[in-house]
């Protein structure tokens, strides 16, 4: 099996909201939800992670920034935005997705998510997580 069919099949069974494997090994699982499962793999492991296939509810902007960031090979979204689409295509990462958007909204869907809006601008991804770090009062 594949890694990104692994992580997939564990996100799905486990009821998870992210998982990470490398080479057949699950690396990192979370039911955190939002940016905080992305948030700490690429603090905790940084990009001394390469090759990674990550599986995850919502990949926004932000999520893709940090996707390239830990050096993911493959991702595969629930939901994911046309601009974390792009992101990922210009970092050659490999995705796949069961449904798209044009961009994510928050909780309540009345606006844009708060960490997407935050990624608008920002390419750094040292830059993004610092104002996520802040966002979330770490």
């Amino acid at each position: 099996m594949k890694d990104i069919e692994l992580a997939i099949k564990v996100l799905e069974e486990e009821d998870l909201t992210m998982v990470a494997v490398r080479n057949g090994e699950l690396i990192y699982k979370s039911r955190e939800k939002g940016i905080k499962p992305m948030y700490t793999l690429a603090t905790k492991m940084g990009n001394s992670i390469e090759g990674l296939s990550i599986a995850d509810r919502v990949i926004g902007r932000g999520a893709a920034i940090l996707c390239i960031y830990v050096g993911a090979k493959e991702v595969h979204g629930k939901l994911i935005s046309k601009m974390a689409m792009d992101l990922l295509k210009e970092g050659n990462i490999e995705y796949s997705y069961d449904n798209i958007c044009n961009y994510i909204k928050n909780r309540d869907g009345t606006d844009m998510c708060p960490i997407e809006k935050m990624a608008m601008d920002i390419e750094d991804p040292i830059l993004l997580l610092d104002r996520i770090k802040k966002l979330l009062h770490l």
